[in-house]
Order: structure tokens, then sequence, then C-alpha cells
């Protein structure tokens, strides 16, 4: 089977086609999973150049798409190429670009097309009969987890006949590591040693966090807790929360802004990993964590739900500090360890175990079309 997988967001023009694979991981990320079970896979990206490369088996095909402001002269820029490549089924990226998949299908209209969700909302309720439409133009669309589908359903906003995927976004190459080496090269340290990879910011919810570790520390006298952020528009409020709070004196450290493989480090070396997330599509550094067999404590929404399964780690309420207090002290003294955390990682997370999903997904599209046509 043949997939072509299509990002219609342009890329940015000062980045060279080999440097966007370090500047956006999911590029290669997404449909190496995929290749990795079998499945041959070209992708075509919108970018302002045109280049061609191949890449750990995947053919990678960069456009020049610049001047193209409408779906429909996108669509037969991209139908062009995809007549030249014959594949069996489409995997668009984001549930935004429904009218480009929509354009695509009118092109292409028998080839199957799979649209795979990436944080996108509900267009607003008077858009919604000009958007129903495009995405009854996909025959599958893939988020995380299913709930996250709901708003959409609710809405009637997909085709009674659309088939709707749980698969998680990506998966991660990062590995378990030795903790005290990995303490010794970053310094991290506590009992328990809590990480936390996020923004600083209302979505991510870090005071919480802060406080669930402030409540905490009075059965935990050597907790500490390390955070590493991109943007902080809540670092000022962070620092002051934890200045007038003596049972956090000397217990919360502010990391900044790490390289990737700087993070992998920090989470080799940490007992827990916690976020207070209120929302997530997937959770990428949820994700990372489980790959280095740190034990998640996450806050209970479904796309940590989808991750973590039953078994792995425990959920908090979000925005219920003592909640958070309770389980941190709980899994302080009994917590999956990180070989269990991997083999949870490896059988339903992994590369390999998300390439499979992918696999058995596109197939089902392609039948549902030999079946339909015939």
């Amino acid at each position: 089977m043949h997939v072509a997988q299509i990002n219609v967001l342009p890329a940015p023009a000062d980045c060279s086609p080999a440097d966007l694979f370090e500047r956006w991981p999911s590029l290669a990320d997404i449909p190496e999973a995929a290749a990795g079970a079998g499945t041959r896979i070209s992708v075509i990206q919108a970018a302002a150049c045109d280049a061609r490369l191949t890449r750990r088996g995947v053919d990678y095909r960069f456009t020049d798409t610049r001047g193209m402001t409408s779906a429909v002269r996108r669509a037969r820029h991209f139908a062009d190429l995809l007549r030249d490549i014959a594949p069996d089924v489409l995997h668009l990226h984001s549930l935004g670009f429904a009218r480009d998949a929509f354009e695509l299908a009118r092109c292409l209209p028998d080839v199957p097309i799979l649209i795979q969700d990436h944080a996108d909302r509900p267009p607003p309720w008077w858009r919604r009969s000009r958007w129903r439409p495009w995405y009854a133009a996909a025959s599958g669309i893939a988020f995380t987890a299913p709930a996250l589908a709901q708003p959409f359903v609710a809405a009637s906003l997909f085709g009674t006949r659309t088939r709707l995927f749980a698969i998680p976004e990506s998966s991660s190459r990062f590995v378990p590591g030795n903790r005290a080496s990995a303490r010794a090269a970053t310094g991290l340290r506590g009992d328990p040693c809590i990480l936390s990879v996020g923004h600083l910011s209302d979505g991510k919810d870090p005071l919480t966090v802060i406080e669930g570790v402030a409540l905490a520390a009075a059965s935990l006298p050597d907790v500490q807790l390390w955070f590493a952020f991109g943007n902080a528009p809540l670092l000022d409020e962070v620092q002051r929360r934890v200045a007038q709070d003596p049972r956090l004196a000397g217990r919360v450290h502010l990391l900044g802004t790490l390289t990737h493989a700087r993070i992998e480090t920090c989470m080799q070396a940490a007992d827990l990993f916690v976020s207070g997330s209120l929302a997530e599509s997937c959770g990428y550094a949820l994700l990372e964590a489980l790959a280095c067999g740190v034990a998640p404590v996450v806050t209970d929404i479904p796309a940590f739900r989808a991750l973590t399964g039953d078994a792995i780690g425990e959920h908090w309420t979000r925005g219920d500090a003592a909640e958070l207090a309770e389980i941190l002290v709980r899994m302080a003294i009994d917590r999956p360890s990180p070989a269990r955390v991997r083999t949870h990682f490896d059988a339903t997370l992994s590369f390999a175990a998300v390439g499979r999903q992918w696999a058995d997904a596109y197939a089902q599209l392609l039948d549902d079309r030999r079946r339909n046509a015939t």
C-alpha cells in the first residue's frame, strides 16, 4: 500500500528542507511511524522551494506553493504531484485544512482521504454549514482519543459514513537511561524528583502544580520540582508565588528553555513527570516522559488517558492542587518502575505500535473504497 501524507501548512521560508526536520520533528516522526509497519509513505510538504529527498525510507517532496492562497489552486497543484506518484490513500494533516481535503477529493475522487487532528477546534456555529461538506470529503478522521472527536460529532460536522480512529498523534525517540548518571549530568535531585515540561501559561496551569507540591511537602520533605519551559507569560507570577511561600523555599527550580537532548537527560533523571495541562490534542512531553520510563502524574483529560491507559501512573482533576498533593505522596512511595512504564510505551506508543495502527486505518479506508466501487 502506498500512502501520501500531505502537509498544507507551508514550511518556514527561512528553513531549508534538510533543516526542517530539526525544527519540525513530527515532519519525519509521523510518516516514519507509518512506514515502520511496511506501508510505503511519500510526503508532500508545502514550501517556498521545490526539492526532493529520501530519509529513512520515506520520500519527501517539497513543493513551492507561494502565492497559492486558495484551497482550489493548492488542491490542483497537489493533485498533479499525486497523480505522478499514484498513492492508494491520502493522509492530510490538520482539520483546519478540510477545504483542501474537499478540493482534493474533487480532483482525485477515487482516492480515500484521512485527516489527522492536530489540536484543531470546530468552526464557529455560523460557519458550520459551509464546513460540513468539506469534512464529509474525508473517509476517515484520526484523533489521539475518541473523546476529542465529540465536539465535532455533537455539532454534526462529520459525514455519516466517515470512520473515526483513535491513534496517538506521534511517538518519541527518547529512551530510558541511567538515573544516577542523568542526575549527575543535569544537577536534578529530589525524593521524589519531579519534572514538568511545558509552557508557563494558563493552559498548562503551573500554579496549581506548584501549589500541589507545596501541600505535598509536609509529607515529602525532600521533594524537588523542576520546570523546563519555552514560552513563559506566567513567569513573573510563578516567581512571586515561589518566593512568597516558605514551603517552596529551595524546592522549585526554573530551568528555562532546554535543547531536546537536554530534556531527554532531565527525564531520565526524574522520578515523576507532572503536567497540569487543561487540554491537549496529544501531549508530546508526556509521550517523551513515558519513552524514558518516567511515572506520570497528569491531569485527567482525554489525550492523557489515551496515552497512559488505566495502569500506568495516576490522573488528577484539573485545577485540584489538593488531589495532586495526595497523589504525589502516594506515588513517592509506590509508583511503576521505569521498566514497566517503558513496556507500556513499547506496546502502545512506540513507532512500531503507532505504525501498526496507521496501517490498519489505511487498510480499512482502502477496503471501504473498494467495496463501495463494486
